[in-house]
């Protein structure tokens, strides 16, 4: 009877988070879609516990951060980033959960990069994203058909001129520098959609 109320208790949590959250397992097993095969078996992951807490959800022993889907958002969209990158990612969380815009996380990071308080990787540095449709995706089982990966490599305040890359899209799959001269300035590379 004790574990049929906990059992309970856990899914009425996770009910009055919006969704009902995955387990872990399947929230570290969609999360690490995004991650290279290479670095699946020792990368950290984050994810949510019942009650909608960002929490981590395995401990890593290597360079990638991965962070499973928010079940309070249609589909699925996960991604993995190189360790360098976990400041200004937490930043970005942290900001984000203060209720603020884009633009006005854009203008504390970059004001807290130039002070030194934020710190960015001295070496370019990878997200990998991975999203898949509503319909496509089963958040019982962590399951996702046709799903989209797209790159993005970090390197703070490179330029077109320092680069030699375009700062807007001229084909599917050709990388193009965006927000270049800034803290957040990234190559990005889409590949065309199937």
């Amino acid at each position: 009877m004790k574990a049929k109320f906990i059992l309970f208790l856990v899914g009425a949590m996770g009910s009055a988070f919006g969704q009902t959250v995955p387990s872990p397992e399947v929230q570290i097993k969609t999360a690490l879609l995004a991650c290279p095969e290479e670095s699946k078996d020792k990368a950290m992951v984050y994810g949510y516990s019942p009650t909608g807490e960002f929490i981590v959800l395995r401990k890593g022993e290597n360079e990638m951060v991965c962070l499973a889907d928010d079940p309070n958002q249609p589909g699925l969209s996960v991604s993995c980033y190189h360790k360098s990158l976990d400041p200004f990612m937490a930043r970005g969380r942290e900001l984000k959960k203060e209720k603020k815009g884009f633009q006005e996380i854009f203008d504390i990071r970059e004001k807290e990069v130039k002070s030194g308080k934020l710190i960015m990787p001295k070496n370019p540095a990878t997200l990998l994203i991975y999203t898949a449709d509503k319909e496509k995706y089963n958040p019982a089982t962590g399951e996702a058909q046709d799903g989209y990966e797209r790159s993005v490599i970090y390197i703070p305040y490179a330029t077109a001129e320092s680069t030699g890359l375009p700062t807007k899209p001229v084909a599917p799959g050709l990388p193009w520098i965006m927000d270049p001269g800034t803290h957040r300035a990234h190559i990005m590379i889409d590949p065309p959609k199937k």
